[in-house]
């Protein structure tokens, strides 16, 4: 055998034995870089489920903010500098509830009248932006409230059936509405009017119509009781009916006011509401009519402001739908004429307005709300005591609520309820944020 032969074959088995595998050389890179890609990937999913949290984190601490500025906002009346602890123990017991690892940095009185600044931080848990080098894990958050600079006009039925503990009631939450809104040793900016109705209105001497103050007519003419038309069928009544006939039911409305900002002025103006008096109906559409004049700039009342400085509201209640005494029910009359042909409608000559669905004083009343609103008047409205669902449903109709929402209309079944949807109501009007 040629030895040289068998040595060089050796010698090439065993350098084939020593060098590596190229499978196993794949393997082990793909290893390598497989790691490389799962370490990548669980940091990428960690750093977005960290910056998802510090993201929800931020939403809940600014809406927590918010409502701390807000709450605090409703001090400032009792309050207005920031200085005696109700705005600051306001702000605290609300921040504590939404959120309570925040940490308040300061809580200040803003440049605007009545306003308050809230701002405050919280520290966020993270997985893995330590690991990138991302230590700072505070977040923050602040707000501005407050609600000077308003104009409030309450419209509020006085008819026959409000008399009593409801409009005691009513006339209470009122007064603690203006409380808020004026507060006294304070000079807010801000005004409130009054519009009482019933059949009709009754103006002040501050209307600028050219007439005389006294109740109007829809078309806005001097009310003058039971048109002349009108009172042959009323002297046609046997004796017995006529006596039940007040041809001129305008006293025993009380008086409007217009925006002031006299505290005193409009409290002795509330004070005089008793819904007592001659019974003349419910024209909801007037009070609605002259709640918006009212709130609109220039004639008839040149007391209302620019909507760009003034905040505009007008609140509604009643405890009925219109009454023009063709409805049906226990307020219907058997007999014509009676004391509702003295309404704004009838004072003017016009028999055919009438409270049924879809009737005139009905399209009259949302035609009223929808000039309000394109004036930029906000309307609340309060449905008192129990009504059908076609009375609420107009009533949701003529309320400012954001869209999906009847968050400007409320319902308040008994007397004990009115206290409490005025005080909702201030929260809307003190729950504005400034930035």
């Amino acid at each position: 055998m040629d030895t040289n032969f068998s040595r060089a074959a050796t010698t090439r088995s065993f350098s084939r034995l020593r060098q590596p595998c190229p499978g196993n050389s794949r393997s082990g890179a793909v290893s390598i870089l497989m790691g490389v890609v799962v370490s990548a990937l669980v940091l990428s999913v960690g750093l977005a489920v960290d910056l998802g949290n510090l993201y929800m984190a931020k939403t809940k601490l600014q809406a927590a903010v918010d409502s701390a500025a807000l709450a605090g906002s409703l001090e400032l009346p009792y309050d207005p500098d920031v200085s005696n602890g109700r705005v600051v123990a306001a702000v605290n017991a609300m921040l504590e509830k939404n959120y309570p690892d925040a940490e308040v940095e300061s809580i200040t009185s803003g440049s605007d009248i009545r306003s308050v600044n809230v701002l405050a931080k919280a520290n966020v848990s993270t997985l893995l932006m330590g690991v990138a080098g991302i230590t700072d894990k505070w977040i923050s958050a602040k707000a501005s409230a407050g609600f000077n600079k308003l104009e409030v006009v309450f419209v509020v039925d006085n008819s026959g059936s409000m008399k009593g503990t409801p409009i005691n009631m009513v006339r209470a939450a009122a007064l603690n509405l203006v409380d808020l809104i004026l507060p006294d040793g304070a000079d807010p900016g801000s005004k409130v009017g009054l519009v009482p109705f019933k059949g009709t209105v009754r103006l002040q001497d501050d209307v600028q119509d050219g007439l005389p103050a006294g109740c109007r007519n829809w078309d806005g003419s001097e009310y003058t009781g039971m048109h002349e038309d009108f009172m042959p069928m009323y002297w046609a009544l046997p004796d017995y009916y006529r006596n039940w006939v007040t041809l001129d039911t305008c006293s025993g409305i009380p008086k409007s006011h217009g925006l002031t900002g006299d505290k005193y002025a409009i409290t002795q103006t509330l004070n005089r509401m008793d819904a007592q008096g001659v019974w003349s109906g419910t024209i909801i559409p007037m009070g609605m009519k002259w709640g918006r004049l009212m709130l609109t700039p220039g004639a008839p009342y040149p007391q209302a402001g620019d909507p760009e400085e003034y905040r505009k509201i007008l609140i509604l209640l009643t405890d009925g739908d219109n009454e023009d005494g063709g409805c049906g029910g226990r307020y219907a009359q058997s007999y014509e004429p009676n004391n509702y042909w003295t309404n704004a409608y009838y004072g003017m000559g016009v028999d055919s307005a009438h409270c049924e669905d879809g009737g005139q004083l009905n399209s009259d009343m949302l035609e009223q709300a929808q000039l309000a609103k394109d004036s930029d008047i906000e309307i609340f409205t309060i449905r008192f005591g129990n009504s059908d669902t076609t009375d609420v449903a107009l009533m949701k109709q003529i309320a400012s609520s954001k869209p999906g929402t009847d968050d400007h209309y409320f319902d308040a079944p008994s007397v004990y309820d009115i206290d409490d949807v005025f005080k909702k109501i201030g929260r809307h009007l003190g729950w504005r944020l400034l930035n």
